[in-house]
């Protein structure tokens, strides 16, 4: 193989891990901004001045914690959003009458989900682009083999937290399927809360927060068969 086309391939194989470690703070970001829309919800519901401030500064806090991944997930639309978002939630909490700050608290949570829906989009043209490279890396056996040495290198650590969560996933799905409706419900969502208050933590480790993603994801699968009894 000449040095150029070798050069290219490794070129290549560079991008695909820097699209993967991409969508990984993709990731990362879209459960801090999950959180902070689940917040801004619950501050919409409560009808006390300072219970509601309390819920704001929660999504403030989780939102201004994905400033970093966002700016190393690249999706720049999210960050204008969400920028406005938490400038209307800076706002409400200014406010001692609840009806102006349920006002603010509305543009807020619509900036927030436009900030996911932004999300949600790059995410995907970064997974095609993904799929795009792992196509031009089949198509030579040695570029094969390059893949097959940057897949190893980046996934074991993915692999065997996915391989010691098949357990948990049993066991919430049995949860689901045989506790009674309500209480289900409340522990998934107890534990979907823990997990997206763990990943606000800025100093967990890659396996780490993989490890809460992943959990509060099949926790949150679990959930949806609950969707008919208790109206989610």
């Amino acid at each position: 193989m000449n040095k150029t086309y070798t050069i290219l391939i490794l070129v290549v194989c560079f991008i695909s891990f820097n699209s993967f470690g991409n969508l990984r703070e993709c990731e990362y970001a879209g459960a801090n901004i999950e959180f902070a829309k689940t917040q801004t919800e619950k501050a919409l519901e409560i009808s006390d001045i300072n219970l509601v401030k309390y819920h704001v500064y929660k999504a403030i806090s989780a939102i201004q914690k994905t400033d970093k991944k966002l700016s190393n997930c690249g999706c720049e639309h999210a960050q204008k959003d969400l920028a406005k978002g938490v400038e209307n939630l800076k706002l409400a909490t200014k406010q001692e009458e609840l009806f102006k700050a349920k006002d603010l608290l509305l543009v807020s949570l619509e900036s927030i989900m436009k900030g996911l829906n932004a999300l949600s989009e790059h995410e995907y043209h970064i997974e095609q682009k993904r799929e795009t490279l792992a196509k031009t890396q089949s198509q030579n056996s040695q570029d094969n083999q390059i893949n097959a040495d940057t897949e190893q290198s980046i996934s074991p650590i993915y692999k065997e937290i996915d391989q010691s969560l098949e357990k948990y996933r049993k066991s919430i799905n049995t949860v689901v399927e045989t506790v009674n409706c309500k209480e289900a419900s409340s522990f998934a969502q107890n534990i979907i809360e823990q997990c997206e208050n763990q990943l606000l933590m800025e100093n967990l480790t890659e396996g780490k927060k993989y490890y809460y993603l992943r959990t509060k994801e099949i926790t949150v699968n679990a959930l949806e068969k609950l969707r008919d009894c208790y109206g989610r």
